[in-house]
């Protein structure tokens, strides 16, 4: 145990991965004078945010005292008391009472054997005067880590004194091992503040972003996918299976187990040798089962099942749910280390017996295939069946696995060949978001593919794995036109994905038409009716963001019988140009439907792919209708999603950051923005830079930097006259880019922008987008001094957006009213704004009501509000100020939760981080501010 009381080695807060919104919490709760009880199981993380909460902040503590406990010295009295105050002894021992300070160095030294029967209340007593006399000097942390090894002697006494020690300006911040609710136990010996705070199992994006922050930059997603699933998200199980997987330099293959280092096996299977060797047996069976039941152990020969795995359970190896009919182990690590652990010979009889006792045919073939050595024609086949039955049934993940297990087992001469399954595997892997898994089985078929057909499917999944950042793989395409020769059905397959670089890298809308429309014609020459489709849907979307006269009858061409239900329902078919069209042509209700029903579809397929960009565009259409709370849960769990399988990030993060700025946070919205921006610069996609510029357009026009929001929108009219998008829906930024070029005092050149998005929305018939103008030219007019122009020119355009289902520029028409009618109506012009933006849930706008309202009811005299206390203000967070400000006018913490929809906790905790920034106490100096006079 260390015995000093002072942090080694300094662990910052941003790398407590997973545990953002965790840290923040905990550490409000001791700026507030709190304590902390950190809980969970073993390598959880508990330690780690221990050591960041310590590290951040110690340096408000006068004195820390540490100590770390081990089980090995557990049984040594007084040993965490020594570690605590060993150190500060003399510093204190003169300001204790003779018979304290006698007990306390006896206890401390070992010297004349000191115990608690004997010494008693004496004890007890020097451990709270010790504190007490350290916290006279100033505030003290006490910080103990693994506390349910602390020596019961010493835990004791600090349970004696936390009880007690009342005003007294000593913390404790402690992390305890436990499972369930045992750290109750714990609590009660804590101080009555003490905030208990779990710690759950990370996500499978954060274990991601642990295994890279820790250099486990190379392992595929598949593969960091099963890291989470056997680690259960538990960090250190997480990382020591990434170090495992780093040292071995071949990666496992389809159906083997991830190899499990030493120290997880001996950390999970100790209690393993308790068991009777047939339990164990049929323990193994059951780590093999990808369902196991009691009924599967007993058709694969484990008559005992019950008792066995009863015995099982009882030593905490396998879960006790007694009504229900799995079998399943207390960690996913166990099953993982068992299996790992067993011989080779074991494994193999195991997952014979498991090929006819399952009953799904895909479980069958599946360990049908384990049990088997060397190349087997008929198991192949039964393989290669299930994949197809897997693909059925949405799970392309399963169905990759299956395949690479029956190329494994074909013969190099077979029929279909071992490549053949290998790049229908890539394919499914594709389909189920895997795509490092697909591009690496992809390449390794060009190794020694000959075939141009086959060089040419593996051609297009390395294409296809490059998502967005064709760029990256420019170098492909010459060999891909090359391998195609002169093969109308192959090329198709190639020019294809040259019109998406078009789009994409060269951002050429007028060029990737024409290679779509060129890819169609060869498709159509070389009877591959699934690429013409593709290319005819491809071709009706670039045609409809260009605002193209042709492209309804294109959409109508791409709908044509005979349809393929893969590229009806994908991301890129026809489907998704429905859907578009709709969305842009102001059919919400329509565009809703379908999209729905889309998504519906991709989800029963498991396409993660089309998935995430469906629910992206499901968020999209409800926000446009005005439902900000729904759109911003759509949203946030398509990021989730994008980010858990790595594709469609920016996409996300874009719409994502509109969301926010709708309905949710607006700092979040403008990071969210900056990030897709980024991420779309580094693919060098010039199509989605435009949207994610847009997106931080708006997200600035709501946090009310007019000029940042002008200098994002104006990037984005050139990038779109660059790319030759002329239809105004496709993003609807015009108007606010007039709104903001209002504001900064440029009304002239908000008019050039509405005329000429005008003339654009008049030929398309976007009647949403010509009320939007309409009523950023009622701004305009009311700039140059015409107030009742304007105000008629917004009632209409109230109406009209109302009409066609646009609910929150509807309440933006309102809101820009109110503004206008405030000087002659007073605050109650606002009534009807508030009430639409409730409505749509829309609280970024909702606030800025509120402060408008605020203002209007201000006499005409200089603000209230003192330039020191603006400019103090200025230095916190959006919610802060908002917080700040409610606390101005008077009102209390539950008034402030109603007015920004917050939980008082929220709103507490808010109040406490402006305390620490302003550097005043309490809400009496924030009052002080307003008054304009320096808080004491």
């Amino acid at each position: 145990m260390r015995r000093d009381f002072k942090e080694p080695a300094r662990c910052r807060p941003d790398l407590v991965i997973g545990r953002e919104e965790l840290f923040g919490s905990a550490r409000d709760q001791l700026v507030r004078g709190g304590s902390v009880l950190l809980h969970g199981p073993a390598g959880i993380g508990k330690s780690t945010v221990l050591r960041a909460l310590a590290a951040d902040y110690g340096e408000s503590a006068h004195t820390v005292l540490r100590c770390s406990a081990t089980e090995s010295e557990s049984h040594l009295p007084f040993l965490a008391l020594a570690d605590l105050f060993g150190l500060v002894l003399d510093e204190i021992s003169d300001k204790l009472p003779s018979a304290q300070r006698t007990a306390l160095e006896s206890a401390l030294t070992g010297r004349g054997e000191s115990t608690l029967q004997r010494d008693g209340l004496a004890l007890r007593l020097a451990v709270l005067s010790a504190l007490r006399a350290l916290a006279a000097a100033g505030p003290v942390l006490l910080v103990a880590d693994d506390l349910q090894w602390l020596d019961p002697a010493s835990a004791e006494l600090l349970g004696f004194a936390a009880r007690r020690l009342g005003d007294t300006p000593v913390q404790l911040l402690c992390a305890v091992r436990t499972e369930g609710q045992e750290y109750d136990r714990h609590l009660r010996a804590s101080p009555p503040d003490t905030l208990a705070v779990r710690l759950n199992p990370l996500s499978r994006s954060q274990v991601s972003a642990l295994l890279d922050h820790r250099g486990y930059t190379a392992l595929p997603r598949s593969t960091v996918r099963e890291i989470h699933r056997t680690s259960g998200g538990n960090p250190l199980f997480a990382l020591e299976l990434g170090r495992a997987l780093g040292e071995n330099p071949a990666p496992p293959r389809p159906g083997e187990p991830l190899p499990v280092p030493t120290s997880l096996r001996a950390l999970v299977l100790s209690r393993l040798d308790m068991l009777s060797d047939e339990a164990r047996r049929t323990l193994l069976v059951a780590s093999a089962g990808a369902r196991p039941t009691l009924s599967l152990l007993h058709a694969a020969g484990r008559e005992n099942a019950e008792a066995e795995t009863a015995q099982a359970a009882a030593l905490g190896l396998l879960a006790t749910e007694s009504e229900a009919p799995a079998v399943r182990f207390a960690h996913p690590l166990i099953s993982a280390a068992l299996y790992a652990e067993a011989p080779a010979q074991d494994r193999r009889a195991v997952h014979a017996a498991l090929s006819t006792a399952a009953s799904d045919p895909i479980e069958r073939a599946r360990n049908l295939a384990l049990a088997t050595t060397g190349t087997d024609p008929e198991v192949a086949a039964r393989l290669a069946e299930a994949a197809a039955l897997a693909r059925d049934r949405g799970a392309p993940s399963v169905a990759a696995s299956l395949g690479l297990l029956a190329a494994r087992h074909t013969p190099p001469d077979g029929s279909p060949a071992p490549d053949e399954h290998r790049l229908q595997a890539a394919e499914d892997s594709i389909t189920a978001g895997e795509v490092d898994l697909a591009r690496d089985i992809a390449r390794e078929v060009l190794t020694r593919a000959t075939v141009p057909a086959d060089r040419i499917r593996a051609w297009e999944v390395v294409i296809e794995a490059a998502g967005q950042a064709l760029g990256e793989v420019d170098s492909v395409f010459p060999q891909a036109l090359a391998d195609a020769g002169d093969d109308p059905r192959l090329l198709a397959l190639v020019h294809y994905h040259l019109a998406w670089r078009k789009l994409i890298v060269d951002g050429d809308f007028a060029e990737a038409r024409q290679e779509a429309a060129h890819t169609a014609e060869l498709a159509a020459r070389g009877g591959d009716r699934r690429t013409e489709l593709f290319a005819l849907s491809f071709q009706a979307s670039t045609e409809i963001l260009m605002g193209h006269p042709l492209a309804p009858t294109t959409i109508k061409r791409a709908l044509k019988e005979p349809q393929d239900p893969y590229v009806a329902c994908h991301h890129n078919g026809a489907g998704m140009a429905r859907f578009r069209w709709l969305l842009m042509s102001d059919q919400l209700p329509e565009a809703r439907a379908t999209i729905t029903g889309l998504l519906r579809e991709v989800r029963r397929r498991g396409m993660v792919e089309s998935e995430v960009h469906f629910q992206r565009f499901l968020a999209d259409t409800e926000l446009r209708s005005g439902h900000c709370g729904r759109a911003l849960d759509l949203a946030r769990e398509s990021l989730r999603l994008a980010r858990d399988s790595g594709i469609g990030l920016g996409a996300s993060a874009m719409l994502t950051s509109l969301a926010e700025a709708s309905g949710g946070d607006v700092d979040r919205a403008l990071v969210l923005a900056r990030e897709a921006a980024d991420r779309a610069e580094e693919d060098g996609d010039q199509m989605y830079l435009s949207r994610a510029l847009a997106a931080l357009g708006y997200a600035q026009l709501v946090a009310g930097d007019a000029a940042g929001t002008v200098a994002s929108l104006r990037r984005v009219r050139e990038l779109e006259h660059g790319l030759g998008i002329t239809d105004p829906a496709r993003g609807r930024w015009q108007g606010d880019l007039a709104e903001a070029l209002v504001r900064v005092g440029e009304p002239g050149e908000a008019q050039d922008v509405i005329d000429v998005t005008r003339e654009h929305a008049l030929r398309l018939g976007r009647e949403g987008v010509l009320a939007v103008l309409d009523r950023a030219e009622a701004l305009v007019r009311a700039a140059h001094g015409d107030h009742e122009a304007a105000l008629a020119r917004l009632t209409s355009v109230q109406d009209r957006l109302a009409k066609l289902g646009y609910g929150l520029e509807e309440a933006r028409a309102a809101f820009a009213t109110a503004r206008l009618r405030t000087r002659r109506a007073g605050p109650t012009s606002y009534d009807e704004a508030a009430r639409l933006f409730r409505r749509c849930r829309a609280l970024p706008w909702l606030r800025q009501v509120d402060a408008a309202a605020l203002e209007g009811t201000a006499e005409p005299v200089p603000p209230t509000r003192s330039a020191p206390a603006a400019d103090a203000l200025e230095g916190l967070a959006s919610m802060e100020r908002q917080v700040a400000a409610l606390v101005m006018e008077g009102a209390t913490n539950r008034e402030i939760a109603a007015r920004l929809f917050i939980s008082v906790k929220t709103v507490e905790a808010t109040l406490t981080r402006v305390y620490r920034k302003l550097g005043i106490r309490s809400r009496v100096d924030i009052v002080r501010l307003a008054a304009g006079r320096q808080a004491k």
